[in-house]
Formats: structure tokens, sequence, C-alpha cells
């Protein structure tokens, strides 16, 4: 026993290309993210199976092998498997010099694509990032996914401002990002906004979806990712993102990413 959830299997590097912050390979036959956000875009293709996964509180479901999945960076979402035999997936986190956050509005109103040469695309970069010394070929693959992406983006209608203004929760979330790893107390993010904690709860998670200390433990979370393919140890890094202890660390990972800090950088681990 591996200690993984039955027929799970979890591969996590971070490949010398300009612009992919990770690649991550999953296979999941019981698992639920919980809602978080990510400060890169999330590109993902299917390989097997269902997943239906809520953005922005807005629920999708993506089938099949023809589709890709574009989730945008500061948006809130979820994801959970649809069949009992669960999901293969692979994923590439890009940072602002593949795709602007400005973008990011277009990608909420439509999160899935139907437009199997992207996918094609996608799926060869995957084939180039899995073998070493192939990083020329890597960074053109990436800049044709980047083009189509564009082409998709740039389809979409703009966003009308709406709970993006709320300059409350916005500058709660600047103070969360300023302090990922220290921290602060909703009693001194309350005293320093001058307003009732319960009003300041109620007013980040209308504008993001989720509450302050969820959207702070996605961040964690996102920091410790980082931290482990940088090839840190978990102990380590627990302390260094704000986590209690390892221990503390393992649950959250465990429960954003579907397998341990310690298995998380290795080799496919299978149940």
């Amino acid at each position: 026993m591996t200690g993984d959830r039955p027929r799970t299997s979890v591969r996590a590097w971070k490949p010398p290309v300009p612009g992919i912050a990770e690649v991550f390979h999953a296979r999941f036959t019981d698992h639920a993210y919980p809602a978080h956000t990510h400060d890169t875009w999330d590109l993902m293709i299917l390989d097997h199976g269902s997943v239906d996964f809520a953005l922005d509180r807005r629920r999708h479901e993506a089938t099949g092998t023809a589709g890709v999945i574009l989730l945008p960076p500061g948006v809130s979402h979820d994801g959970r498997t649809v069949t009992p035999s669960g999901f293969r997936k692979r994923n590439l986190y890009l940072d602002d010099s593949v795709l602007q956050r400005r973008l990011a509005g277009r990608a909420v109103d439509g999160p899935v694509f139907d437009d199997g040469p992207l996918r094609d695309r996608i799926h060869q970069l995957h084939m180039s990032l899995s073998h070493a010394g192939e990083t020329f070929e890597a960074e053109s693959r990436l800049s044709f996914v980047r083009e189509r992406l564009h082409i998709h983006l740039d389809a979409l209608r703009p966003r009308t401002p709406g709970r993006e203004a709320n300059r409350l929760a916005v500058t709660l979330r600047e103070l969360l990002d300023a302090r990922t790893a220290a921290g602060m107390s909703l009693r001194e993010a309350a005293a320093t906004l001058h307003v009732h904690p319960t009003h300041l709860i109620r007013c980040f998670k209308q504008t993001y979806g989720l509450p302050p200390h969820t959207y702070l433990t996605g961040k964690r979370i996102d920091r410790a990712r980082q931290l482990l393919l940088d090839g840190h140890r978990p102990a380590e890094v627990a302390t260094a993102v704000g986590f209690h202890d390892q221990a503390h660390l393992n649950r959250h990972f465990t429960r954003h990413v579907g397998t341990t800090p310690a298995r998380y950088t290795g080799r496919y681990v299978s149940g």
C-alpha cells in the first residue's frame, strides 16, 4: 500500500522552459479538489474520463479527449471525478509571459474549448517536455499553443466589471498575498481595513467565490509546490509557506493535489 487512493498516480516537475511553471500528470479515481485559486493559468487536457468543475461558481463538465480546459489565474475553482473509473489528465501551469492576466475574464466566460488541433498541439508539447534535451522543441510548441489560445480568448466577449471592482475585497487579497507565509488574523485584517470581520468575510467571498482562509491556504499550497519542485524537503517547506508543521502541510496538500508532498515530485506512484 502506498497511502494514496487506489489506482492513483501523480507526477510533477518544473521544466527548463520559460513560461511553464509546472507540468502535472495525474490519474484519479476518487478525488475532489476543494475551491482554490492559482497564480498561474491552468491548461488541462483529459486522456480518459470526465471532470466536473466550478469556475467562478458556475459548473462545467468536460468529457472525452477532444476538449481543452483553461482555468485563469486568481479565479476560484474546484474539481471532482464524475464516474467510478475516474479520469486521467495532463496539466501545464503557465505564467503571465504566455497569457496576460487581463485575459482572465474572457477565460471565465468560456473555460472549455472544443478544439482538436489545439489539443493535439498541447499533447505534442507534453511529449517534448517528457524528454530531456528537448527544450528548444518545447519552446517552439509552446509558442504555437499560445497562438491558438489567443484566438479563442480574443473571440470571447470581455466581461463587464462587476464583483472585481469591490475594493475592500481586493485590498484584503493584497494583504494576504503580501503575507502568505506569516498570515494574519481576521481581527487584525478587520482592524486594518476598519470593517466588521463578518462583513469582510462576506465581501471577500462574494467577490472571489471562497472565504479568505481558504484563499490563503490555496496560496500556501501553490508556494509549497514551487519549493518542492525546486528540491526542498517537505518539513522545510511546511514552515516556509506558513503551515504549523509537516502534518499540517500534508493534510492540506493531499486535499488540493491528491498526493502527499513526499510523493509529489517522485516518479509515478501507483496504488
